[in-house]
């Protein structure tokens, strides 16, 4: 990237194309003259990432097929749920594009995101976040997706749901 943007600045992580989110590892390019700059500001980030994870995330670069085999994956699974959207009563919902998540509108259930993904856990045993997670003011109305996992859990939890979500007045 510094070839064609001498001033980029990229950050970057294992978290999502690696499958790797829990090994919080990552990196950053920066210009040669922002190096000093860079080190003073990250330096308390990565205090000693554990040598695992450093060998992990090397061998990770090395394993593209494997990878894109995930993102096929998530591109079904993003399919699987933008279909069942309409059983579950879900209309409004932010466009899915540079994630593996669907933030869908609740309000026509609920005010309360936190109270019904931890009614819908209990009852289901499917695992939701609540929007109030991700937005302090308008969190309250919106629940988000997860379709990083396998496509069977994503049907798994769909049929979970379908009935679930028609019981709560979703349809």
């Amino acid at each position: 990237m510094l070839e064609f943007a001498p001033d980029a600045i990229i950050v970057n992580s294992f978290s999502k194309y690696y499958s790797m989110a829990g090994w919080r590892l990552g990196w950053i390019v920066v210009p040669p003259a922002l190096i000093d700059v860079a080190r003073a500001r990250m330096g308390n980030l990565f205090l000693t990432p554990p040598v695992l994870a450093q060998r992990a995330g090397l061998t990770a670069f090395d394993c593209t097929d494997e990878l894109e085999g995930h993102v096929d994956s998530y591109r079904r699974n993003r399919q699987l749920l933008l279909d069942a959207l309409p059983a579950l009563g879900l209309a409004s919902i932010a466009p899915p594009d540079g994630a593996f998540y669907i933030y869908a509108d609740i309000s026509h259930l609920t005010n309360d995101s936190l109270s019904f993904c931890q009614k819908l856990l209990r009852e289901t045993g499917v695992a939701t976040a609540p929007g109030v997670d991700f937005d302090p003011v308008d969190g309250h109305r919106f629940i988000r997706f997860s379709f990083a996992v396998s496509t069977d859990r994503v049907e798994d939890a769909i049929a979970r749901m379908v009935p679930w979500f028609q019981a709560q007045g979703g349809r």
